[in-house]
């Protein structure tokens, strides 16, 4: 029987949908845009933790597809959209240049995770499941650099210190700070899964975006979890905590260094009266905060005696914030000093600040930052950095102190507790910033209380300053700019949560998948690279 060609009708073949692109420019720029902006408002003063995912959402679906230059555009937008105004505090005494030059450093780093996100596209585009979880580890592995370098790091905007009412904040118990970044950045990966637009074409591809969706919501809510509290549990203690504030805020609160003591001391003798009157009861420690005797009273016999002075009336321990002279020429020290009551200052419970802010507190490279602005002469003396853990033996209590910025870093605090710190303190000076500056550190002692199961408190000169339980929640915060005292009855820690144990593993774990997943990302390239060069060859 003979054959009959057919010939097909074109109409009627099937055709290949060809490989869809990224977001078109005019789209994923305003996205990265927006993408830092719905972040900022997750954070402190704002504390719309939910926004935190969906900002991570727009700026992975900004650079998924797109080159790696590009990518690196679009993430240097997100984070200047961030940092520019999340860091506005910064300017308000120093002029603009610190401002801008920190803005954009942070902004460089979320360039980087840009440029990873458009690098690692491959890997989605062919394990589409893997969304989530490689937005997870470009987060934590960004904010690990972040939180390292240059100078030792500037960690403020981490994701898990947006998360104060948020049940994410309980999985700090876990695995700290990297691990609740890791599940706020899953969630917004589901959330960009299940949105990206060529997925959703067709009714079974639109049911299809429910289960992301939904897992987003599961992702956010399985904190609730995990128990959070005192770690161990063991007595009690009555702290009290004294915010003398300053005369006028700004950086000349130096030249106001009597003034300020002043205060400090009169706050206590006045706690000290409502104790021997009955209308307090009687602290087993008072804690002033940084700064709060910027004459070293190491060496100023009469600032030591004023301090000797409030602690006899109040029968009871200070933790002096102080600023002491040396131990060299044109240097200082940043120090957490416990003055005993008729005993004067015990030296061997003193800590000095380990972390000094780097252009603030001292100045590196010096000759070379003057050529950018001589305003760095303004730190007349380098602060030396202490050589151990803010561990302090109190008496009726053991005080893991850090000083300022210095509870935005993970191992710094952690080495308190495994040192054996049954209360978390930090001790901070907020009369160069602003109420935003002062809550957003606060939103870090409650991560901190969370992680290591630790009740905590934070001392200002100016406020805030109040007490966090081991569940995160805040009591008894003061207001900003005035003098307070507070003082509450705290239970202590004396055991170890999974987050203290483990230490910086679940953070090295994830920034080696990170690391992993980028190398994945270039065997997927080379590979589809000598595939379309054959297809060139054959044709």
């Amino acid at each position: 029987m003979p054959v009959t060609a057919v010939a097909q009708d074109p109409s009627s073949a099937p055709v290949a949908r060809p490989a869809a692109g990224p977001l078109p420019l005019r789209v994923a720029v305003p996205a990265a845009v927006a993408a830092g902006l719905v972040l900022l408002v997750a954070f402190p003063p704002y504390d719309w933790w939910v926004a935190a995912p969906v900002g991570v959402a727009l700026l992975a679906a900004a650079a998924h597809r797109r080159r790696v230059r590009a990518g690196a555009g679009l993430g240097f937008l997100a984070g200047l959209a961030l940092f520019a105004p999340l860091l506005e505090w910064t300017n308000l005494h120093t002029g603009m240049l610190p401002w801008v030059l920190l803005s954009l450093s942070q902004a460089a780093v979320v360039a980087l995770l840009g440029a990873a996100s458009a690098w690692v596209s491959p890997v989605v585009d062919r394990w589409r499941w893997a969304w989530p979880a490689v937005t997870g580890v470009l987060w934590v592995a960004q904010e690990a650099l972040r939180s390292r370098a240059p100078f030792g790091g500037f960690p403020w905007g981490r994701l898990a210190f947006s998360q104060g009412d948020a049940p994410t904040l309980r999985l700090a118990a876990w695995g700290g700070a990297p691990l609740v970044t890791f599940a706020v950045a899953v969630a917004g990966g589901l959330v960009v899964a299940a949105l990206w637009r060529p997925w959703r074409a067709g009714a079974r591809a639109r049911w299809a975006a429910v289960g992301p969706a939904v897992a987003a919501v599961a992702v956010l809510s399985v904190g609730w979890l995990v128990p959070v509290g005192v770690a161990g549990g063991g007595a009690t203690v009555t702290v009290a905590v004294v915010q003398g504030n300053v005369p006028r805020l700004g950086l000349d609160f130096n030249a106001q260094r009597q003034a300020v003591l002043n205060n400090h001391v009169q706050a206590t003798l006045d706690l000290a009266a409502q104790v021997a009157a009955g209308q307090r009861p009687q602290p087993d420690l008072v804690v002033w905060p940084e700064n709060a005797s910027d004459i070293d009273p190491l060496r100023s016999a009469a600032a030591g005696e004023r301090i000797g002075v409030a602690a006899a009336a109040v029968r009871a321990p200070i933790l002096v914030g102080a600023v002491l002279v040396g131990p060299g020429p044109g240097q200082s020290q940043n120090a957490g000093i416990l003055w005993r009551p008729g005993a004067g200052p015990d030296l061997e419970q003193m800590y000095t600040k380990r972390h000094p802010v780097p252009f603030a507190e001292y100045v590196p490279l010096r000759d070379v930052a003057r050529m950018v602005s001589k305003e760095v002469d303004r730190v007349r003396s380098d602060m030396v950095a202490g050589d151990r853990p803010g561990v302090v033996d109190a008496g009726a209590v053991t005080v893991g102190d850090v000083i300022c910025f210095e509870v935005a870093y993970d191992g710094l605090v952690r080495d308190t507790v495994t040192g054996g710190a049954q209360l978390l303190v930090v001790q901070t000076n907020n009369a160069t910033f602003d109420v935003a500056e002062a809550r957003q550190q606060l939103a870090m002692v409650r991560v901190r209380a969370v992680e290591h199961g630790r009740a905590s408190l934070m001392a200002s000169t100016v406020g805030v300053s109040g007490f966090v339980g081991a569940d995160g929640r805040v009591s008894d915060a003061t207001g900003f700019n005035t003098r307070a005292v507070v003082s509450r009855q705290l239970r202590l820690g004396d055991g170890r949560t999974l987050a203290t144990r483990v230490g910086v593993w679940p953070e090295v774990a994830l920034v080696a998948v990170a690391v992993a997943v980028v190398a994945g990302a270039a065997v997927l390239r080379r590979r589809r690279s000598g595939a379309e060069r054959s297809r060139v060859t054959v044709g």
